[in-house]
């Protein structure tokens, strides 16, 4: 085992305020909640987050806020939307081969498609919102996504 980790969560529920681009959407009463249960269960988990990944979205950087995680943050506009081909592009590029355990918070379809690219023998039925994939990184992340597989996923977790 490399001992790396990588959670893969995604924003909490949104709001749909009129005449407000997607992107600039932000989290709703209850996706403030979530997101705030989500890092209270990753604590619990025993996730340590060295690094963070966020996409640039409003609601994605609302969630990172309110899980109360206090890790170097990179904002990634290539998560917004991202397929697993450029979200595992973006762990190649900007986390450092020291860093044990990375939070990426995106959207859907990206994290749950991320995870099973990892371990395509994974099982996610649904990945609603503030939804968070554990998985075990056997490469270094300079290798992450190069090659298929690359990881095991550990576990799934829905705080609600």
């Amino acid at each position: 085992m490399s001992g790396r980790t990588l959670v893969l969560m995604r924003h909490g529920k949104s709001g749909y305020p009129p005449d407000v681009w997607d992107h600039d959407r932000p989290l709703a009463d209850r996706g403030i909640s979530q997101a705030a249960l989500a890092g209270d269960w990753m604590s619990d988990d025993g996730l340590s987050i060295d690094l963070v990944l966020c996409s640039t979205a409003t609601r994605t950087r609302q969630t990172l806020m309110r899980t109360g995680i206090d890790a170097p943050v990179d904002y990634v506009e290539d998560i917004y939307g991202g397929a697993p081909f450029e979200i595992l592009e973006a762990l190649r590029i900007h986390v450092p081969d020291d860093a044990r355990t990375v939070l990426v918070v995106g959207h859907e379809p990206g994290m749950p498609a991320t995870a099973l690219t990892l371990d395509p023998d994974g099982e996610i039925d649904r990945f609603p919102t503030s939804a968070y994939a554990i998985v075990d990184v056997s490469v270094p992340w300079a290798e992450i996504g190069l090659r298929p597989g690359g990881g095991t996923l550990r576990a799934l977790r829905i705080p609600r």
